[in-house]
């Protein structure tokens, strides 16, 4: 930090970023130079042919050349390892050896050039040996100079040639970016940050139709991504030194944390058997959930089994009297549902694989065993569905008989007004409810499945009074303070640990920033200590290092920014404002939205660290939205999302009860824990 200025420009790296890259090649460089040197030492006066003086100078200029590049790489090395995240005062001279080590890309480039004509051309009558080892050299030159032009594509930004330089920022305070040269300046580079974000979207979605619906996702997604960062002047390693250390700050936070009280209850109380009820149900619908996914779950699942078991039965599929719409020409992904569920061809009342953006695949089938219509609404597992993902803006979703402001992810709302319309209008359901009439209506998914099914389930609510929604893992920005409240009657959320995507929202990511920048720039160590630090603490664990970190200042102090931490904005930060008022600025533009439901958060029983091979035990409780309002890092933030452990969570705890009827750690006398 800052992203370090090199050639005009604001490049994606900062200035103490060149250790292990700088490392790494000299490494490299180091080794190649005693390789060269020693193919030197043996073949010396052994080129007695035609073209041998010269295959001899290019060895002896190649020892030169990099001699010159290891002296420079050494340096840029230990300037780059100097000073502290917020104080590149010591790293000054960083651009200076950059250019240094740039200029002697061209050189290393020409004899790169002429080792390979020299080569091909001079090595005629030469012993094979000494030619492939003149060879080796040569290629190696090409691989180490196009590994370097793929690194620069790495670190460059497009924008960094557009942002206000510091002596500009700094003439243009806080109160003067309110004036009109500032707002149109900092208009246009959010303009220009959204047209770079709208190319990368297409360039990474170029196999998808670009028609009008594709385009309009790509803009609002554009808007959001590009404005996140935009106020701050951090760099991607930034941003992980940030999640180390705040890993390790809430480490540490949970072993100070005070034993909570505990309440005993009788597993027999009318709370414990709710909870009970709740979690048999939940893995039942869990298994409709995930065999929603199709095969590709279907074999994840299953890695020695499941490719076996569908082969044989993927083309059966095809003289079944229901018809499959879309996207299963080899009946591969219905076979999967027919394993994963134990239901027959006749209990399936409309199967859907049709994917496009806003459009997600979707099944109806008769659960017996339940006497139930389920309706289960598959989960991210295309770009297509990515895309409905990201179209986080809010959107209107007005319902009657709810007193508040009604609205939802825009993705997600859209999706369910897709399968409303076909659950409806195409009388899928009312053909369910003439074969099944004394059955209820069951609705449930996974990840973007879950969050759907949630606002699926209160579209429909007026329509089947009794209705159940069962949402694994759903997104924590889904919707209103007011439809999260309505939904509590009928919809259940399961949680499972740190998952990170019911802690998803807008306010809990500025708050995440917020909170990076607190501890980026409150830190005191290099950033290359903090990074090999933080390494060892995910994969062996350990006691979490003992960082000055935001923890140490008064609480009230957070909601302004540190010293060290102004010079990480380029503007005035709206990330201050994520936890204030319905109304800041924040809630004006990204309005707060909330997990659907009740949330039923499962946790393992235990310490947070445990060896590969012993039994993971699990405990599930009644939570609160407010226990998902902070992201919390961790290795199993995206492990605990994954539908399988979400799966064996569930069966684990109700398989093995008497195992997890535990006492409540919760003071509420409405929250029981199993």
């Amino acid at each position: 930090m800052p992203g370090m200025i090199a050639f005009g420009r604001r490049w994606g790296i900062a200035s103490d970023d060149l250790v292990f890259s700088g490392s790494f090649e000299l490494f490299v460089r180091v080794l190649w130079w005693i390789g060269t040197l020693a193919l030197y030492t043996l073949h010396k006066g052994k080129f007695d042919c035609s073209g041998g003086r010269v295959l001899h100078s290019y060895l002896v200029v190649l020892l030169v050349l990099l001699a010159f590049i290891i002296l420079s790489l050494c340096a840029i090395v230990y300037v780059s390892a100097q000073g502290t995240i917020t104080n590149p005062g010591p790293r000054r001279s960083i651009p200076v050896l950059v250019y240094v080590r740039a200029t002697l890309y061209v050189p290393e480039l020409i004899w790169a050039i002429l080792g390979a004509i020299w080569v091909s051309d001079d090595s005629r009558g030469c012993e094979p040996a000494e030619v492939g080892a003149v060879i080796a050299a040569v290629v190696a030159s090409w691989i180490l100079l196009l590994s370097t032009g793929v690194g620069v594509l790495f670190v460059f930004d497009p924008l960094g040639s557009r942002l206000p330089g510091p002596p500009f920022q700094e003439q243009l305070g806080v109160r003067d970016l309110e004036s009109s040269e500032g707002s149109q300046l900092l208009s246009t580079a959010r303009s220009v940050a959204v047209r770079v974000w709208e190319s990368r979207l297409r360039l990474l979605c170029c196999c998808l139709p670009q028609d009008e619906s594709h385009r309009a996702a790509f803009s609002s997604i554009a808007q959001l991504v590009s404005g996140f960062f935009s106020d701050t002047d951090l760099v991607p390693s930034d941003i992980a030194v940030g999640l180390a250390l705040l890993h390790q700050e809430q480490d540490k936070k949970e072993q100070c944390r005070d034993p909570d009280e505990v309440l005993p209850h009788s597993p027999s109380s009318p709370i414990a058997e709710d909870l009970e009820a709740e979690l048999e149900k939940a893995a039942h619908c869990m298994q409709f959930a995930i065999a929603a996914y199709g095969w590709p779950m279907y074999v994840y699942s299953n890695p020695l089994t499941g490719a076996c078991k569908l082969s044989g039965d993927c083309c059966k599929t095809q003289s079944a009297e229901y018809d499959i719409v879309g996207g299963d020409n080899m009946g591969c992904h219905f076979s999967s549902i027919l394993h994963s569920t134990g239901l027959q061809y006749r209990d399936f009342i409309y199967v859907s694989f049709h994917n496009q953006i806003y459009e997600i695949p979707f099944f109806v089938a008769l659960d017996h065993k339940r006497e139930a219509v389920l309706v289960a609404i598959r989960g991210t597992l295309s770009l297509r569905d990515l895309l409905t993902d990201l179209s986080a803006d809010c959107e209107n979703l007005p319902v009657e008989g709810v007193s508040g402001t009604c609205y939802a992810h825009k993705g997600m709302s859209q999706a369910a007004g897709y399968i409303y319309k076909k659950l409806l209008n195409d009388g899928i359901l009312n053909q369910a409810f003439t074969i099944a009439p004394e059955y209820k209506l069951v609705i449930t998914g996974h990840s973007l499945g879950g969050g759907t099914a949630s606002l699926l389930a209160i579209l429909l609510r007026s329509s089947f009074p009794t209705l159940q929604c069962y949402a694994f893992s759903p997104p924590g920005g889904l919707m209103s303070k007011a439809l999260a409240e309505y939904s509590k009657d009928f919809v259940v959320s399961v949680v499972l640990g740190k998952d990170l995507v019911p802690r998803l929202s807008y306010p809990n990511m500025e708050d995440l920033k917020r909170r990076i920048l607190k501890m980026v720039s409150n830190c005191n160590k290099p950033k290359y200590r903090i990074l090999l630090q933080g390494c060892w603490y995910e994969l062996f664990g350990g006691d979490p290092d003992d960082f000055p970190t935001e923890m140490d200042r008064r609480e009230e102090e957070l909601s302004q920014p540190l010293l060290g931490e102004e010079t990480l904005l380029i503007r005035g930060s709206s990330s201050y404002h994520s936890l204030a008022s319905e109304d800041s600025p924040v809630h004006c533009a990204h309005l707060p939205l909330y997990l659907p439901g009740r949330i039923l958060h499962i946790t393992e029983d235990g310490p947070s660290r445990r060896s590969c091979f012993s039994q993971v035990r699990y405990r599930a409780e009644w939570s609160s939205e407010t226990a998902f309002r902070s992201v919390l890092i961790s290795p199993r933030m995206i492990a605990d999302h994954m539908p399988d452990a979400v799966l064996r969570s569930l069966h684990s705890i109700t398989q093995d009860r008497p195992f997890n009827l535990c006492p409540s750690s919760l003071s509420n006398s409405h929250l029981n824990v199993i």
